[in-house]
């Protein structure tokens, strides 16, 4: 008698389809497949959360001045904010000085020192100014001080933007007191004047109007403060140059011998120089008030 044998239910299904392939609605059904993306995805800022927390302690913060550095507001128009070509050695840190970064931090200063200014046009503009060569030899004079910058220009600038109660004002004393919290404010830098040569009338008014208003606001009623001729404009610079006798405690740089690689901006030797006017300038001033 032939014998028949019924396959148990798990061979049944085994027989009725192919070995080794798995049934037809899991490879064509994209949801499980999608269910997983959708699984990566809603852990992916976990994961990415969970790297910048490795990263960053392994990374480290920027080197920090070991002293209270002294502070220099820097502001004005383009030639403070820098457009003079630059190399590479100019991107090299500028030794025992830092700058006052987006994050109104200090960082090791190197150029374009006006990267962090929040009024400034595009960072592609942003070269040598005067900044570099102002800390290099305010440095130099004294090895046992740190230099502080806050710079904060933008090119095309009128006197008139900055007066009390703009937003270029008002950033430059933001930003100023914020350095003051791990620095000593000690003195003002000014550039400006070009876009003001169409109508220069009461121009050193306005100077001293502002000169004023930044001491009340940052409370340091003879803050030196040194401003700086531009090129070939009379109608400013015989204004500039009356500053002195006008306001205590200022000076004034002059353009003489400076040249320039269009109409208004100085050439990189130029601003090298001018900066090292500012700090002479500047430790007159200082050396005076003691």
């Amino acid at each position: 008698m032939e014998r028949r044998t019924t396959p148990v239910p798990f061979m049944r299904d085994r027989l009725s389809k192919p070995w080794g392939h798995p049934p037809p609605s899991t490879c064509l059904d994209p949801k499980p497949r999608s269910a997983r993306i959708a699984g990566v995805l809603k852990i992916l800022p976990c994961l990415l959360a969970a790297l910048v927390a490795v990263a960053v302690p392994a990374l480290g913060k920027p080197p920090q001045p070991q002293d209270q550095p002294q502070v220099y507001l820097l502001i004005g128009q383009s030639n403070m904010a820098g457009r003079a070509k630059m190399e590479q050695a100019d991107t090299e840190p500028i030794e025992r000085c830092f700058l006052l970064n987006a994050d109104d931090a200090w960082e090791p200063a190197a150029n374009p020192l006006n990267r962090h200014s929040t009024i400034r046009k595009g960072l592609g503009m942003q070269k040598i100014g005067p900044g570099a060569s102002f800390a290099q030899a305010m440095a130099e004079k004294n090895p046992e001080i740190t230099i502080g910058l806050v710079v904060n220009a933008k090119g095309g600038t009128k006197i008139g933007q900055w007066k009390r109660g703009t937003k270029f004002y008002t950033e430059a004393v933001r930003r100023t007191q914020a350095a003051r919290k791990n620095g000593t404010l000690k003195g003002i830098v000014w550039h400006q004047g070009e876009s003001d040569g169409g109508a220069p009338e009461g121009y050193l008014d306005a100077l001293a109007q502002l000169i004023a208003d930044l001491r009340e606001d940052l409370g340091v009623a003879d803050l030196p403060f040194v401003a700086g001729q531009v090129k070939d404009l009379p109608a400013i610079n015989d204004q500039i140059a009356k500053l002195p006798d006008t306001v205590e405690h200022t000076a004034f740089i002059s353009s003489e011998g400076l040249k320039t690689t269009d109409r208004w901006h100085f050439d990189a030797p130029s601003v090298r120089l001018m900066g090292e006017r500012y700090a002479e300038a500047m430790i007159r001033l200082q050396k005076a008030k003691r």
